[in-house]
């Protein structure tokens, strides 16, 4: 190995472990970009539309999202509180009725009956630090949000000069190649985030609205769930099934039958009309590549490695077409 050679890896070496020992700095940076190029979509269509500055679009935008929040947490909340604690009364009729169909299998019998022990003055005092643990968590993921909120505010606000910064810290020599980068990155993450929202928002008015008419109980519920779901590939709408499967086993087999033909045909139409016609335009994620990115940033992240794989993922794949195919394999060949 030249000397060259040696300095590159233990390059390498000190800035991965720079990374780690930052990571929870460089996440909410890349939050904070992945939220400015959610607002950056409106904010260009916007300008592009009416020829607003860019502050005045933001703005708009801004107050938008919030008369929207404020409008859907008043119509939906109540009834997503009221559905949380059916489900909670629901739980040992389904544990009852699984047991049953499934001929009273071992670990079923006395599930209820644990879950009843847990509920004890003994077992809750542990619970009871926990929670003040939690509440400690929740306190700090409340401060990074707003912080990363705040930067990708200031990010849509002048996206030229960080970009600018970015190019002035690049050699000379790479600055094109980094522009592009930069440009089609942006792109590719707009037209991903556009596109996952706009179909998980439709399977979440879909199911809704089947469950619904099918009058299965649980149906906000269970199409907020499928909705969001819709983000982890492959296996998240499957998982997202159980719950609205579970439910209308308590009322009939047949209406469970009626529910699974009901996510078959959303699921199937998601995954291979809707989506792939919102995504045309921009990256394919594998999903394989997907899911293990959300798998192992999950496991070492935590909640927010789950929600931040796939942009990354996004991103990632454009850099690897347009650097590692194009500027490094290509010239093999």
């Amino acid at each position: 190995m030249t000397p060259r050679s040696l300095l590159l890896l233990l390059s390498l070496v000190v800035l991965g472990l720079l990374a780690w020992e930052l990571r929870w700095v460089l996440m909410v940076l890349f939050g904070a970009v992945v939220l400015a190029v959610a607002l950056d979509v409106p904010v260009s269509w916007l300008r592009r539309g009416l020829r607003l500055s860019r502050p005045v679009a933001l703005l708009l935008v801004l107050m938008v999202l919030a008369l929207l929040s404020w409008q859907l947490t008043d119509l939906l909340l109540p009834e997503l509180l009221e559905q949380l604690n059916q489900l909670t009364q629901l739980v040992p009729a389904l544990i009852a009725r699984l047991s049953e169909l499934l001929g009273g299998v071992s670990v079923l019998e006395g599930l209820e009956g644990r879950l009843a022990d847990l509920i004890t003055l003994d077992k809750l005092q542990p619970i009871g630090a926990q929670l003040i643990g939690f509440a400690g968590g929740a306190a700090s993921g409340t401060v990074l949000l707003l912080l990363m909120g705040l930067l990708a505010i200031l990010l849509v606000l002048d996206p030229r000069s960080h970009q600018r910064l970015v190019l002035a810290l690049t050699p000379a020599h790479s600055r094109p190649l980094v522009q592009n980068l930069l440009t089609e990155s942006r792109q590719a993450l707009g037209g991903w985030l556009a596109g996952m929202t706009l179909s998980a928002s439709v399977v979440f008015l879909l199911t809704w609205a089947g469950l619904a008419a099918l009058k299965v109980p649980l149906a906000l519920l269970s199409g907020l769930i499928c909705g969001l779901l819709t983000f982890v590939p492959t296996i998240g709408p499957t998982l997202a099934s159980l719950l609205p499967v579970a439910v209308s086993l308590l009322i009939s087999p047949t209406l469970a039958v009626q529910v699974i033909v009901l996510r078959l045909v959303l699921q199937n139409g998601e995954a291979f009309l809707l989506t792939p016609l919102l995504l045309s335009r921009t990256v394919n994620l594998l999903p394989t590549v997907a899911l293990m990115a959300q798998l192992s940033l999950g496991a070492l992240l935590g909640l927010p490695g789950v929600l931040l794989a796939l942009p990354l993922v996004v991103v990632l794949q454009v850099f690897s077409q347009r650097v590692l195919v194009e500027q490094v394999m290509d010239r093999w060949t």
